[in-house]
């Protein structure tokens, strides 16, 4: 008798901790657990720690709610300037409700591929390319305000979209290369032209200076000359002075004087001939 008691416990018990192994559920602390009884959701979602259900009654599934990363496999549109380009991106988002991601969605992760997908095609066709190019920041702003809306729904929460790269066609590269160097031979140029214009002033104001001291000119053509002088040159240029070539070409315009001993036009005097009249024979009076 005693040993049909024992035995009996002894199955209760084995019954009881094959039980409770089939109800004990851990959800780790990066989860949650969702409860399913008899196809409905039962009760408040599972925290993290050792919970019960019902065996062969009760279904627990675990939703993930870390911070997923997802990248956005690369997407080939036209800008809004008519550029063909291939953009991608990648999209951080987590879940926040999990009842929601899973009675909502059949599978939030490729809703949200999906929608990321479409959202960047729309963006390429908003953009120009010079904002996917500088003004990425604002982009990434729009692309998760796109992503976010019908996500909250499914109790999915996007917290960052960024685009990682941009790729041009080789004659749009070579375009934008050509571009960028003529734009830095302008400024070379507009410097250079800066440069030339502060230096005629400073020599303006150096000849304004001179022009009141001819010795400063000859001492400024001796430095000159002897810079010239100390590298050595078998040929030596002396320039002349500018004032030296105005001299010469005064002394040249002026007439020269006139002297006493100098030949004056002979006057006419009363000897000078006189017309012979003619007479009637046609001949010379005498």
């Amino acid at each position: 008798m005693l040993q049909d008691v024992v035995g009996a416990v002894v199955a209760v018990v084995c019954v009881g901790l094959v039980y409770l192994a089939m109800a004990a559920r851990v959800v780790k602390q990066y989860e949650q657990g969702v409860l399913f009884r008899l196809g409905r959701v039962a009760g408040d979602v599972r925290q993290p720690g050792l919970t019960l259900v019902i065996p062969f009654v009760d279904r627990l599934h675990k939703i993930n709610m870390q911070i997923v990363t997802m990248p956005i496999p690369a997407q080939e549109g036209i800008t809004r300037d008519n550029v063909t380009v291939r953009v991608d991106a990648v999209v951080y988002f987590r879940v926040v409700d999990a009842a929601s991601a899973l009675v909502k969605v059949e599978d939030y992760k490729f809703a949200v591929s999906q929608m990321a997908q479409t959202s960047l095609r729309s963006i390429i066709g908003k953009s120009d390319l010079d904002d996917l190019l500088s003004n990425r920041e604002k982009l990434n702003q729009g692309l998760e305000l796109m992503i976010d809306s019908p996500a909250v729904g499914w109790g999915v929460q996007v917290d960052r979209v960024e685009i990682k790269d941009v790729s041009l066609p080789d004659a749009m590269k070579r375009s934008m290369a050509r571009q960028a160097e003529a734009d830095r031979e302008r400024r070379a140029r507009i410097i250079n032209a800066d440069a030339e214009l502060q230096a005629s002033k400073k020599l303006a104001e150096a000849a304004q200076q001179m022009s009141g001291t001819p010795a400063a000119l000859q001492l400024r053509l001796l430095q000159t000359v002897m810079a010239v002088s100390a590298e050595k040159n078998s040929t030596l240029v002396l320039p002349i002075p500018v004032e030296l070539l105005h001299f010469l070409e005064r002394g040249a315009q002026q007439p020269a004087p006139l002297t006493d001993n100098a030949q004056q036009p002979a006057p006419l005097t009363d000897n000078t001939q006189q017309p012979v009249p003619l007479t009637d024979k046609g001949a010379p009076d005498g």
